[in-house]
């Protein structure tokens, strides 16, 4: 079942474009990549997916509800860590949790504390003598202390050092077993390739490829590195038609692959070659070619 879907979706600034004609589906219980550099649109499109901004044109609509109209209802469900998190100077983990149980209609200090003590939170240390990683730890927190149906991190791990992204990565996948959505806006592949089921890229306000990570997979080059029997050997082989020869030295070709590996086995088969290795997908290839049409995002 859908959660999150929009329909020609456009946010014009005047002449500026901020988004125009998005068409995105997300199914719940998934994990939903939004990926494009700084600048993107991707922020805009969050706006609007919360209602903290009117569409020039189009619609979306989350748990079935327009998110315009009917945008408080939606954030009841929805948890939101924005890219600009601003916190109070006073704020800290004790004083913002009753807030927050009183803005749901519900006690949520045991769940938010436990969180805090999952992110190793000081629950009484100020904002104002925190890090930018520990704000960010907060904000985590208070999006995700109500267990929202629908989770929605605008740039989650800007400041997070390397350990806490793991955590937050396995806290992400431990919601979504539990029935939980996430919709990860990123401009890091790696981040975005290591959680997230689908992927929708994002160039200068459009969506320019929505797809499952399995299928970009599938059409990512790979790198291929062949050893013939000798040099002599190497230069009797001429390159088939799906191997994109980058480097020849001596009895050594560099090569991308532009198919699948079965294709390659078949080819080696009957060739003078005593070793070949073949690299994972290169994803960051397909994900950069995208920015390279048309001049820059």
């Amino acid at each position: 079942m859908a959660i999150l879907t929009t329909r020609n979706l456009g946010k014009r600034y005047g002449e500026r474009v901020g988004i125009e004609q998005v068409d995105l589906t997300v199914e719940s219980g998934t994990v939903f990549g939004f990926l494009g550099p700084n600048g993107a649109g991707k922020t805009t499109a969050i706006r609007l997916l919360l209602g903290f901004l009117r569409p020039t044109v189009g619609e979306a609509r989350i748990f079935e509800l327009d998110c315009w109209s009917r945008s408080h209802e939606i954030k009841r469900d929805t948890g939101y860590l924005p890219g600009d998190l601003r916190l109070y100077p006073w704020f800290n983990v004790k004083k913002a949790l009753p807030i927050l149980s009183a803005a749901h209609g519900r006690d949520l200090r045991t769940a938010g504390m436990a969180l805090a003590e999952r992110f190793g939170l000081d629950p009484v240390t100020p904002v104002r003598k925190m890090s930018r990683g520990m704000r960010q730890k907060v904000g985590i927190v208070l999006a995700l202390a109500h267990d929202p149906r629908l989770i929605v991190l605008d740039e989650p791990t800007s400041g997070l050092d390397p350990l806490v992204r793991l955590s937050l990565a396995e806290l992400l996948r431990e919601r979504v077993k539990t029935g939980a959505t996430v919709f990860f806006s990123s401009h890091t592949l790696s981040e975005v390739e290591s959680l997230c089921d689908r992927v929708a890229i994002v160039r200068r306000g459009r969506i320019v490829a929505d797809e499952s990570l399995h299928s970009l997979r599938a059409r990512a080059r790979r790198r291929v590195e062949l050893r013939f029997e000798d040099e002599a050997a190497a230069a009797t082989v001429e390159p088939p038609p799906f191997l994109d020869l980058l480097e020849r030295d001596g009895d050594r070709w560099l090569a991308e692959l532009d198919g699948e590996a079965g294709e390659l086995r078949r080819w080696l088969a009957d060739r003078p070659v005593r070793d070949f290795t073949v690299g994972p997908p290169d994803l960051e290839t397909i994900f950069h070619a995208y920015y390279r049409r048309d001049g820059a995002a």
